[in-house]
């Protein structure tokens, strides 16, 4: 049994409060008006101007509303910022959200299966059946995850498939598909057991999820016309397309070009080695999870440098840390909370990822820079939250945020050096399935 506290301990500690002048006007206005609010430090807001030295052209934010696809609309608003710049469409064009999201959570009802066949052999108190367990599929994902659904299956435009009241909001949804799987989980795991036949009782179980999913989103687009007046109000049609060649032709992307990369000082994650996540993943077959850990300068001209050739970023950061949604600004200087406390809060990168203060939890884009003598001092964000919040719906950031709270870009691989190059295409060390380097896959809006 530890230590008690006593109560001469708390006398010791409401003396101290006593002596302190400043307590009683502390307590009135933070009881009032909350923490944030008087821990406010408003001369951060005149530094977060939204004007940039170096921006992307890059249209209309989109809006994931209540659901946690943030992942597949930063993916997707980086594929139509190219495709709408080549084909001269209007700057609110989008591709559908909802084709992909229909097919991640098909794949990833197969993955969550597979693997509880795979571990039937481990008790129900085994961590890793348990994690399983915990979230069976989720709204969330990673890029290498977004290019193995696009790669077996493709995209639409938004028109081809728009979103229903279930990918607006996917609590219902999400709800009863993780009650289904966790039903199927008890058969199939009693089967595997048996050493019976899982195959055809899984074949049956996605049945019941692919109707599941029709029901809720609609059925996924197979053949469609691409048919839309340009920028400057020219008709075209494009009859007969599916979703591959749609990629292929208006898209155009190798997805096989764009890699992950991390930032990650922490001592179990040595720098320039490449890292997967055990049990990350959607398709089954499909293109593995994998990040490059890289020092944060290195980092940071790699996100620059794919910016300055015309290219926004797709990366993944802890949103919710010193960020003010109303305003749309992400800076490490917003609340000065150390300060009103009088108490040291600070942590190394390294510390809050290893203590689980911060967890890379949202995905957006990088669409813009301001350098001044050559060095970043704030970046242009595109989020997905709609046009109600921050300018428009993008957002500023504070190049100190960027290099304490955002954890992954994915970059073009013709911006790497050979080293690099030579360092990405090693075999991945296997992490457990609860790293933080995967958390972005189950956070949920």
């Amino acid at each position: 049994m530890g230590k008690s506290i006593s109560l001469d301990n708390v006398k010791k500690y409401q003396k101290d409060l006593d002596n302190r002048k400043e307590a009683k006007i502390l307590q009135r206005a933070i009881s009032h008006d909350g923490v944030a609010k008087t821990s406010s430090n408003y001369s951060s807001v005149s530094k977060m101007d939204p004007v940039f030295s170096l921006e992307l052209d890059t249209g209309e934010v989109a809006n994931q509303k209540h659901s946690g696809r943030c992942w597949i609309f930063a993916a997707l608003n980086t594929m139509r910022h190219n495709l709408a710049k080549n084909f001269n469409l209007n700057g609110d064009f989008e591709l559908s959200q909802i084709y992909t999201t229909f097919w991640d959570k098909f794949e990833k009802s197969n993955w969550f299966l597979e693997n509880i066949i795979k571990t039937a052999d481990q008790p129900l108190t085994s961590r890793r059946v348990a994690w399983l367990l915990e979230t069976p599929q989720q709204d969330g994902g990673q890029w290498d995850m977004l290019c193995a659904v696009i790669e077996k299956y493709g995209v639409v435009p938004q028109s081809a498939m728009p979103e229903t009241f279930n990918s607006n909001d996917t609590t219902d949804l999400n709800s009863v598909l993780n009650l289904k799987l966790r039903k199927d989980a008890i058969k199939l795991r009693k089967l595997a057991q048996d050493g019976s036949d899982v195959e055809s009782a899984k074949d049956e179980m996605l049945n019941d999820i692919y109707r599941i999913l029709v029901y809720t989103l609609g059925e996924p687009t197979k053949e469609f016309n691409f048919e839309y007046r340009d920028h400057d109000k020219n008709y075209h049609i494009d009859k007969n397309l599916t979703p591959n060649k749609f990629f292929d032709k208006y898209v155009n992307l190798n997805l096989e070009d764009y890699v992950s990369f991390i930032n990650s000082p922490t001592d179990d994650k040595p720098y320039n080695k490449t890292y997967t996540i055990d049990m990350l993943g959607n398709v089954v077959g499909g293109r593995q999870v994998k990040h490059l850990n890289i020092d944060i300068d290195t980092f940071e001209k790699l996100a620059i440098k794919q910016i300055q050739n015309g290219e926004s970023v797709w990366f993944g950061s802890d949103v919710v840390q010193n960020s003010d949604r109303k305003m749309g600004i992400m800076d490490d200087g917003l609340y000065s909370k150390d300060e009103l406390f009088d108490t040291d809060l600070s942590l190394s990168k390294a510390e809050q990822l290893d203590y689980k203060e911060s967890v890379m939890d949202h995905a957006m884009v990088l669409t813009g820079v301001d350098i001044v003598d050559g060095q970043p001092t704030k970046w242009k964000v595109e989020n997905s939250w709609g046009n109600k919040v921050g300018t428009k719906g993008y957002f500023v950031m504070s190049e100190s945020w960027f290099r304490r709270f955002a954890y992954q870009v994915v970059i073009n691989k013709k911006y790497l050096s050979d080293e690099l190059k030579d360092a990405q295409a090693k075999d991945p060390v296997v992490l457990d399935p609860w790293d933080p380097m995967g958390t972005l896959a189950f956070y949920e809006k």
